[in-house]
């Protein structure tokens, strides 16, 4: 009988859960999705703070990822939970200060799983994902170009450990 694939299971964390994390969770479940087709994962993202729980991301997000084909507007705020720790094997952080709040929350067993989102990405001159909410189009943008580029880099992560493991 042929062994079922092993879940993966991905959060995404910021601040609010209303620019970058909802933005790197569309982006990676598209990226996932054409790159690793037949690959289970559980995608989602969480903000460390309750300042938007419920609301859908912030209208510039939605329009920048729109205008490359990766729709947001389904997605809805909220904090990440005590569970999360265990539920998710990644949980990546936008910036510093948000992995930090995570790993003073995180259970000892769980840390190793608290990392940057950007570690995946080949780009050390930006360890993290700058926060747009109170710049302009281009902050926006490039928040799009660097979760695509760590998108890029977990899906090949992700690829690479699973051939480890089947070996």
């Amino acid at each position: 009988m042929p062994e079922r694939p092993q879940k993966v299971s991905v959060l995404f964390v910021c601040m609010g859960n209303y620019c970058r994390s909802p933005t790197a969770e569309g982006v990676f479940r598209t990226v996932a999705r054409e790159r690793a087709p037949d690959f289970a994962i559980d995608i989602d993202s969480a903000g460390t703070h309750d300042y938007h729980v419920g609301k859908s991301p912030d209208p510039r997000s939605v329009e920048a990822a729109a205008r490359r084909g990766i729709d947001l507007m389904p997605l809805r705020a909220r904090q990440v939970a005590d569970e999360d720790f265990e539920r998710f094997d990644y949980v990546l952080a936008m910036d510093r200060d948000n992995q930090a709040a995570l790993l003073a929350r995180s259970p000892a067993r769980a840390r190793d799983r608290v990392r940057l989102f950007m570690e995946f990405a080949d780009r050390p001159d930006m360890p993290e994902v700058p926060d747009p909410y109170y710049g302009g189009p281009a902050g926006f943008e490039l928040v799009l170009d660097l979760v695509e580029e760590a998108s890029h880099g977990l899906v090949t992560h992700l690829l690479e450990s699973r051939k480890a493991r089947s070996r």
